[in-house]
């Protein structure tokens, strides 16, 4: 067995020699020193040998062992030197070149649509606040003058906050995701420092998902309350924000319908920016718009229940409010060609690099 356990040693150190990188070594290893190897299949041959004779060759075997494994420890050294070194010099890096500058990013889509809502109403005087996206219903609705069974509060419309299977609640009914900035109303009355400018522009959310609404959405709340508040200062505050926003050339009208939150309350239109609100372009029906207008966003005069809901006396203070989608106005300015308001949040850099 000697004979062979030299050859072995032989074979070995040639193959070592012929050795490039891990992988090449750990075949070898398996080859000649694994559990199924060469130096396994010579040592089975002990069986057939003599107590005396297993001694010997048992021995010679251990230190042929030792041997081989001291050459495979000094190759795997020599490998691991050289994969530095070579991966050193790949990866050598002039820490006195001048560096790549960042590319430069910018302000999301309706970040900027909001810093321009504040800085057209700040100049009449209102405040920007904030208040809760998780609510209580009471606020997002019963103090709007919504009562309950009220269709806006049914679970298709509304996220509802659940605790497992149940739905939270507390001493002013059902915990909601806000669906509009509405619920500040009441909740800035409340605070007593008449009179109030407020704007709230915040998150909110609703059940709707298509080209013309998000389930998650931005909303702007203007609310104005004090001592003998008009109409026509209402009709002043929009007119002033759609000239400053759209364009001095877009024109403002206010249509009658019904929210329960005002009374009179308004849908607030704009003048078509394509056909300038004629209806017609080129001789042929406008296509942007259909009738000259586009719906903007909700208005009126504050209801004398959301009044009292804020601790103050309809007899004695009024006001007005309105509110739209900031990502629906934004979409509305002129040059904007948003076919599909979903985008906006699918973080498509192709997309927001344009704004």
């Amino acid at each position: 067995m000697k004979p062979k356990l030299e050859e072995l040693k032989v074979g070995f150190l040639a193959a070592l020699d012929n050795v490039k990188d891990d992988q090449g070594l750990e075949e070898l290893r398996v080859e000649y020193l694994g559990r199924k190897g060469k130096l396994g299949d010579i040592l089975k041959g002990l069986k057939d040998l003599s107590v005396e004779e297993k001694k010997d060759i048992g021995a010679f075997a251990n230190t042929v062992k030792a041997e081989l494994e001291s050459v495979f420890k000094r190759k795997q050294a020599e490998l691991a030197h050289e994969l530095a070194g070579a991966k050193a010099q790949d990866e050598w890096i002039d820490v006195t070149a001048p560096g790549i500058a960042p590319e430069p990013g910018h302000l999301h889509f309706s970040t900027q649509a909001i810093e321009e809502f504040v800085d057209i109403f700040k100049q009449l005087g209102f405040v920007r606040v904030r208040h809760p996206e998780v609510d209580w219903d009471y606020y997002a609705f019963e103090a709007l003058n919504m009562p309950k069974g009220h269709p806006a509060r049914d679970e298709w419309e509304t996220f509802f906050i659940a605790d497992g299977d149940k739905v939270m609640e507390g001493e002013k009914g059902k915990m909601v995701l806000t669906p509009h900035t509405s619920n500040g109303q009441v909740r800035e009355m409340e605070k007593g420092y008449m009179p109030l400018r407020m704007m709230s522009i915040n998150k909110t959310y609703r059940r709707q998902a298509d080209v013309t609404h998000v389930p998650m959405f931005h909303q702007l709340e203007g609310l104005m309350i004090d001592k003998n508040v008009t109409l026509a200062q209402l009709k002043g505050t929009f007119d002033f924000f759609v000239k400053r926003f759209f364009g001095p050339d877009r024109e403002v009208r206010l249509r009658p319908h019904h929210f329960p939150f005002t009374e009179p309350s308004f849908e607030l239109d704009i003048s078509c920016n394509t056909c300038h609100g004629s209806g017609e372009f080129e001789g042929n029906r406008c296509r942007m718009c259909k009738e000259g207008w586009h719906e903007l966003g909700g208005a009126g005069m504050v209801h004398p229940n959301v009044i009292r809901a804020g601790g103050l006396d309809p007899e004695e203070y009024n006001g007005f409010a309105f509110g739209w989608g900031v990502e629906r106005c934004m979409s509305m300015k002129s040059g904007m060609n948003l076919r599909d308001l979903r985008i906006i949040y699918k973080n498509d850099i192709r997309f927001l690099k344009q704004f």
